[in-house]
């Protein structure tokens, strides 16, 4: 299997959304993960952005895998650290290094822009998750909160 990792820039609206559909597949969240949505300049302007990285592997012309992580600029010092918020692997390719190149990836591009960490957050639910992790890296127990906005007043 010829594979190529591509980070994805301004141009790659059609990209990023079958990007957003193997994320449905692969998390099998069709809702959140909804390829008519957002419109093509919201993307466009996302994928122009500095802090945020878009990864895919491709295959044979296909995207097979790819990540979302997000640049996070720190106050308690002079650096950066990068959150790998979404990873995903096409089913028929899983198993063979896609995920793992894909994260290389990202570390190359954390170590160019001086980023002093990559974390990720996984699922107790996802063994396969856990322990690519734990290969690549170092394991916290953390507790994670979603704290819903509420409107003033």
């Amino acid at each position: 299997m010829s594979l190529t990792v591509r980070r994805l820039g301004s141009a790659d609206i059609g990209a990023m959304r079958d990007l957003n559909a193997l994320y449905a597949d692969a998390f099998e969240d069709h809702e959140t993960y909804r390829r008519d949505t957002p419109d093509d300049a919201w993307l466009a302007h996302q994928l122009g952005r500095e802090t945020i990285i878009l990864l895919v592997a491709e295959s044979e012309g296909a995207i097979i895998g790819g990540l979302t992580a997000y640049e996070l600029p720190k106050l308690e010092a002079a650096r950066r650290e990068i959150y790998l918020y979404d990873l995903a692997v096409a089913e028929t390719h899983r198993r063979r290094g896609v995920a793992t190149a894909l994260i290389a990836e990202l570390q190359h591009i954390a170590a160019d822009t001086g980023s002093w960490a990559v974390f990720v957050q996984a699922d107790y639910v996802d063994p396969p998750a856990i322990a690519l992790y734990t290969k690549l890296g170092v394991r916290e127990e953390v507790l994670h909160f979603d704290l819903p906005p509420k409107p003033r007043g």
